[in-house]
């Protein structure tokens, strides 16, 4: 932003130590580092979440296709405004950049949908998106027997006493119901019982070492890891 001639309003200090603390924890689990990407100004026009890029990379390479992403996203900056420029969140940024990887590889454009473009050409995501369409492309969309069989469904509209009765009860917390009934039962209870960790003892492991030993029956103890070393004495 700075380098765009802006003054961003933050704070810069405590953001080495947040970034030391990450890759402190990064290198203690065995995962990779991030570094900076370079600028890239593409993204103002495409706007494809950074982890959905990194998605679109592995399942073009999976594919053989992974020189294709750069085409993907400019397809995706097309296929976003022929929607109606909907907002790139979940689920209206994979509905985009799915319909767009669908279109390169295919090689000609919209003659395979997606169901969740169909239904958002319908309006079933909210009328608002559906009447920005472009209106060849939505006219496109809608003209195949698929579109007509989802235009037919009857989706289930459970009240909300149905789904608490279906997921906990009334004591079930408002925004544990909402997870259930979005997420699935399994991913909340496989969340619920994961083991838990204590973080803060992990975060300062010499300290950890020093109280761990303390517990032992030992008079000194010298640790040495390339140029750091540390000599650890009972007293008397």
């Amino acid at each position: 932003m700075r380098a765009l001639g802006y003054k961003p309003l933050i704070n810069m200090e405590p953001l080495p130590a947040v970034s030391e603390h990450f890759g402190d924890i990064a290198k203690r689990e065995g995962l990779p580092v991030g570094a900076p990407r370079e600028f890239d100004q593409s993204w103002y026009g495409h706007q494809v979440p950074g982890g959905m890029i990194s998605n679109l990379r592995h399942q073009l390479k999976l594919m053989g296709k992974e020189e294709k992403l750069d085409q993907v996203l400019e397809e995706t900056a097309r296929v976003r405004a022929e929607l109606g420029y909907p907002i790139m969140v979940t689920p209206f940024a994979q509905f985009v950049g799915s319909q767009a990887a669908i279109n390169v590889i295919v090689g000609e454009r919209y003659r395979e949908v997606t169901d969740q473009v169909i239904q958002y050409a319908l309006g079933l995501w909210g009328r608002e998106g559906s009447d920005h369409m472009d209106r060849e492309v939505k006219a496109k969309i809608l003209d195949r027997m698929r579109a007509r069989e989802i235009e037919r469904l009857e989706y289930p509209e459970p009240s909300l006493a149905e789904v608490r009765k279906q997921y906990g009860g009334p004591q079930l917390a408002d925004e544990e119901l909402l997870l259930r009934y979005y997420a699935g039962p399994e991913f909340v209870d496989a969340l619920k019982s994961a083991p838990k960790r204590d973080y803060a003892a992990i975060g300062k492991p010499v300290v950890k070492l020093i109280e761990e030993l303390g517990k032992k029956k030992l008079r000194s103890v010298f640790i040495q890891k390339n140029d750091f070393s540390l000599v650890v004495q009972k007293r008397e």
